[in-house]
């Protein structure tokens, strides 16, 4: 992702992204440019979204991602679930999907680079806009097997969660991130909010 690169997030009013950052003055209606000056960062870099038990302030935070680069609000489409065996599951559009997790975490990361900057917009269908956390790690090969292992995601067998790479957004500022999801998840209920922000809670 090349500084001073740009992407369009479509329809930011009717995406709910408007709600949290404004489209900038003077833009056209529907379209709003998003700026992708992210951080000048090296084939290493792994962006994770997080929703769940990996967020701070949860029990798995502290193990899994203390080592973290940063850490910091972001937003993807998909629906949310809370499970009945106490946690949570996403599923994401499958036309958003941009990549599938690999056994490599390195060559993970370096797709995640190659995709660039991805659209932000709403996809077509009732889908919701996510809350959760963008966890930024600098050593994949140490960080991201635990994870995977963690959410029951084993490449080319038979998973718990599927770990895939879907866009999303921080801030104004639109990138690739890798996120665990679920495809039609049973045993649990949907979390809605009346168009307002997603997220998921303990109960305990």
């Amino acid at each position: 992702m090349n500084i001073g690169d740009t992407a369009k997030l479509t329809n930011p009013q009717d995406s709910g992204f408007g709600r949290t950052e404004s489209a900038p003055a003077g833009r056209g209606p529907g379209t709003a440019r998003v700026s992708t000056n992210l951080e000048d960062t090296p084939t290493t870099i792994l962006r994770l979204f997080v929703y769940g038990t990996l967020k701070r302030g949860y029990w798995n935070h502290q193990r899994f991602c203390a080592q973290a680069r940063s850490i910091e609000p972001a937003v993807v489409w998909g629906r949310l679930y809370h499970l009945h065996a106490g946690f949570p599951a996403l599923e994401v559009p499958e036309g958003l999907i941009l990549a599938r997790g690999t056994a490599d975490p390195l060559a993970d990361a370096r797709r995640q680079q190659e995709i660039g900057t991805p659209r932000f917009g709403r996809p077509t269908g009732d889908w919701d806009l996510i809350h959760g956390e963008l966890v930024t790690f600098t050593d994949p090969q140490r960080d991201l097997p635990p994870i995977d292992r963690l959410e029951g995601f084993r490449p080319g067998g038979q998973s718990m969660y599927q770990r895939v790479m879907v866009p999303a957004a921080r801030g104004s500022i639109a990138c690739a991130v890798w996120t665990y999801t679920m495809h039609a998840p049973q045993n649990g209920e949907r979390i809605t909010n009346d168009n307002q922000a997603v997220f998921w809670k303990s109960r305990h």
